[in-house]
């Protein structure tokens, strides 16, 4: 089951560029929460600092206090973090010399899984809730560049959910891809939330309606509202969200 996590105070610099301004927020558990904003509020800073890839930047620094469920993130090892809060990118990126098998199985070896048979599970497990099993079970050992974005891009979620993490983080995961993809991967969040605790970033509005139990709207770098996405796109109490909602900027 997925876990809540509770951010307070979070500020995150680029060198001397402060990019996120104290930042508080609830977000819980076996929901999907949408962050929107305008390119640079500081959208994928903030998701980013949640599994602490944020501070693997050059002269990246965050201050503040992030937990999950009852857990200091700030006070864990990074490796340990990454993974309990799993993270699909922008682009798909599966290791380009592995087979389709290799991409979702190689966490599970450094974590120590070594038994064939329990990695075919894990590995055929991860692929059904990626919705990608039927399509490639055949073809295990094909490169997995071999496969088409939208498939590249499930089997990237298929390798996150393979570690089970409890939350997953999701930077513009469907951006790159043709609308019937966008729709199998939106499909995927409505199945997976059940079990994660999932936070995507979109520029997409009508994703983020479709696909999120909560929004929360970032503008230079701090959070302007929050809430119940139907409130928020429907009668949000800030003229900052609205404006921005509307496209008047």
């Amino acid at each position: 089951m997925g876990k809540s996590i509770s951010v307070d105070n979070l500020r995150a610099w680029y060198g001397e560029q402060l990019t996120l301004k104290g930042i508080t927020i609830d977000l819980e558990a076996n929901q999907s929460t949408a962050i929107i904003g305008p390119s640079g509020c500081g959208k994928s800073t903030f998701i980013r600092c949640l599994n602490r890839l944020h501070e693997t930047v050059p002269q990246g620094k965050s201050a503040g206090t992030i937990r999950l469920g009852d857990g200091n993130l700030f006070e864990m090892d990074p490796v340990d973090v990454r993974r309990v809060i799993g993270m699909v990118f922008q682009k798909a990126n599966p290791f380009p010399t592995m087979s389709i098998y290799d991409n979702v199985a190689l966490g599970l070896k450094l974590g120590g899984l070594r038994n064939k048979s329990s990695l075919m599970e894990r590995v055929e497990s991860s692929l059904r809730m990626a919705a990608l099993w039927d399509e490639v079970k055949d073809r295990l050992r094909e490169p997995a560049t071999a496969l088409s974005g939208g498939q590249q891009q499930r089997l990237c979620i298929a390798r996150a959910l393979a570690i089970e993490p409890e939350v997953l983080l999701m930077d513009e995961p469907t951006s790159a891809l043709d609308p019937g993809a966008t729709l199998r991967v939106e499909e995927l969040v409505e199945t997976l939330k059940s079990s994660y605790t999932i936070i995507i970033v979109t520029h997409n509005m009508q994703q983020a309606a479709r696909v999120a139990d909560k929004t929360v709207f970032f503008l230079n770098g701090e959070l302007i509202e929050s809430g119940d996405t139907t409130k928020i796109f429907t009668t949000p109490s800030d003229k900052r969200t609205e404006d921005y909602i509307t496209g008047r900027f």
